[in-house]
C-alpha cells in the first residue's frame, strides 16, 4: 500500500508501531520480574503502584493515571483485593463509588516493588547516554501532552 508520499508504507518506521513495540518489550521485562518476585501481572502492578503512590483512589482515578480501561482496572483491583493486597471500600461521598487503598501486606509489596522498578529503569537507562535519556523523557512528555490534545476529537481515524 503506498504511503501519502507515494512510497511504500513501512510499518517498522511508523511511530505508533515503534512506540508500541518498545513499550511492549519494556512492559514484558517488568512483568517477568514482578511476576517472579510478587506474582503480579502488568495491570496488577500498575494498580498497586498508583494506589501506593496516592494512598486512596477511586478505580476511575487509577484508570486515568494508568491509561488503562475500566475493565482492566476492575479486574486487576479485584485480583489484588482477593490476594489481600488492596482493600476496596465504599466512597463516603458517593454511595455507588468505590475507593482503593493498600493493606499492610500491599504496602509491604509496594515497598519491595519500588526499588525493583528503579533498578530495572536504571538498567534500561544504561542503554543510552545521560543526555539521550533526558531527551527521551522530555520528548515522551511532550508527545504525550500533544496526543492528549486529540482525545475526544474525531478525525475519522484512530491512532491505534
Amino acid at each position: 500500500m503506498p504511503a501519502a508520499n507515494g512510497e511504500a508504507f513501512r510499518l517498522e518506521d511508523f511511530l505508533p508501531y515503534r512506540l508500541s513495540v518498545a513499550a511492549s518489550r519494556v512492559s514484558r521485562l517488568f512483568a517477568r520480574r514482578y511476576s517472579e518476585a510478587y506474582g503480579l501481572s502488568i495491570p496488577e502492578w500498575r494498580v498497586l503502584a498508583i494506589v501506593g503512590r496516592f494512598d486512596t483512589l477511586s478505580p476511575s482515578a487509577v484508570g486515568e493515571w494508568s491509561a488503562m480501561d475500566k475493565v482492566k482496572v476492575s479486574r486487576a483491583a479485584a485480583s489484588l483485593v482477593a490476594r489481600g493486597l488492596v482493600r476496596q471500600t465504599q466512597d463516603p461521598r458517593d454511595g455507588r463509588g468505590r475507593l482503593l487503598r493498600l493493606t499492610r501486606r500491599g504496602v509491604t509489596v509496594y515497598e519491595g516493588m519500588v526499588p525493583l522498578a528503579c533498578e530495572l529503569e536504571g538498567q534500561l537507562a544504561e542503554g543510552l547516554s545521560r543526555s539521550e535519556w533526558n531527551v527521551l523523557l522530555k520528548a515522551l512528555d511532550k508527545l504525550s501532552s500533544h496526543a492528549k490534545g486529540f482525545e475526544g476529537v474525531n478525525h475519522g481515524a484512530s491512532l491505534d
